[in-house]
């Protein structure tokens, strides 16, 4: 009697606790069901129970808990935003299901971004794609685009679920797949012998049911090294520091102290190193915890202290120019706010990249040399990197004879 009694006593809390396990982790998943509008039977659903699973088995490979894990700064910027819009935190596993949280994700159909939004539709809801920036990829503009989005999808649907797939195949397909399904029940859209929505659309509702089940399942948590992602606080985040025209993202990791390949993870709407010639200032984020060194340590630099200047000679144009530096002549261009291609002698320029090829330090460039004893054309273009027949050129030679203290045009 003393031994049953002893063994319940062990018992009773792991049947407790496991039942209490049981009821929270079904609650959660009901809550997931309820934020997407989707009648709590779809539980059910035989293609998600297989996908839940199969996901489950894939993703214990820590696939799933990595991903999450890399995106820990930009997770509860994410959240934030979705709350702005007052709609259901689950919408996170779109994105995820969209990119894995990627915001170098691009798909042949040229979709790219965290929201993989096509290069229309982000236009339309204000991102702009250029030659400096693709924003895309910026992680809280395409966030709040896909939101804006979303919530209108949501307005035209009535129902989340519908949102998130007319997100998928568009809200045109969607009214279509209605009209002949003659109801906007999800069970019925998703008939695969009916094929009212496309095969893709069909699996896409439940991959982003599957992430959201998985990420409330406590147990796949608890029982893996991630327990800590349940329980991550908001204050691991990003800041929004806004930086002036053509300032190195570069200089402002080393006065931060991060590694540039990190700060770049951030702001990856970035195509080059420098912000955008044409803004007076433009957002970049940094991680909350570095924004009290950035404040401390950031000061603005005149371009001509951070970039090579050139100063103009007879002979130069943009083309040249750029072939020279190894830039393309137009982002010379824009950096010099230049409204023609004509250049005047003595001009100076700031040339924003140089060649890596060039071991030319970021200084002034007064694009002379004088000649000196045992000089020769051949080896001035060798040292200088440039022909003879542009040293000719630009020096109006008319022989390759040159002589002693002659200044030439490099």
């Amino acid at each position: 009697m003393k031994f049953k009694l002893f063994l319940l006593t062990l018992l009773l809390p792991v049947m407790l606790f496991g039942a209490l396990t049981f009821d929270t982790s079904h609650q959660k998943s009901m809550d997931v069901l309820d934020a997407f509008d989707i009648d709590s039977s779809f539980i059910n659903d035989p293609v998600l129970m297989k996908l839940r699973k199969t996901k489950t088995k894939k993703y214990q490979n820590k696939r799933f808990f990595q991903t999450m894990d890399e995106a820990y700064l930009f997770i509860p910027m994410i959240k934030n935003i979705v709350a702005e819009y007052d709609a259901p935190q689950e919408l996170l596993f779109l994105a995820m299901a969209e990119s894995n949280f990627s915001t170098k994700a691009y798909s042949v159909k040229k979709a790219s971004g965290l929201w993989q939004f096509m290069p229309y539709t982000g236009k339309v809801y204000g991102l702009k794609i250029d030659a400096y920036v693709d924003e895309r990829r910026d992680l809280v503009k395409s966030t709040r685009a896909a939101m804006k989005f979303l919530t209108h999808l949501h307005k035209r649907f009535g129902k989340w679920y519908l949102a998130a797939i007319a997100y998928n195949c568009g809200g045109g397909r969607l009214s279509k797949a209605i009209r002949r399904a003659g109801t906007d029940d999800l069970k019925v859209l998703l008939d695969p012998r009916k094929k009212y929505l496309p095969r893709e659309s069909r699996f896409y509702i439940r991959k982003i049911i599957a992430l959201s089940l998985m990420a409330t399942d406590e147990s796949l948590m608890l029982n893996s090294e991630y327990e800590y992602l349940l329980n991550r606080a908001n204050a691991y985040s990003i800041s929004t520091v806004k930086l002036p025209r053509g300032e190195k993202l570069s200089r402002v990791a080393k006065l931060i102290g991060m590694p540039y390949k990190d700060l770049k993870k951030l702001n990856n709407h970035l195509k080059y190193d420098f912000m955008p010639p044409y803004a007076k200032s433009y957002d970049v984020y940094i991680p909350y915890i570095k924004l009290s060194e950035f404040k401390q340590n950031y000061k603005p630099l005149s371009l001509d202290s951070v970039y090579l200047v050139h100063i103009v000679t007879r002979g130069d144009n943009l083309s040249y120019l750029g072939k020279k530096y190894g830039v393309g002549y137009k982002i010379i261009k824009d950096f010099n706010n230049l409204k023609t291609n004509n250049l005047a002698l003595k001009q100076k320029l700031i040339i924003p990249t140089v060649n890596k090829k060039q071991k030319r330090k970021f200084t002034y460039d007064k694009g002379f040399y004088t000649v000196k004893s045992g000089d020769t054309l051949d080896s001035i273009s060798k040292k200088y990197r440039v022909s003879i027949k542009s040293l000719k050129r630009k020096n109006s030679l008319k022989s390759d004879m040159i002589r002693i203290g002659t200044r030439l045009s490099i």
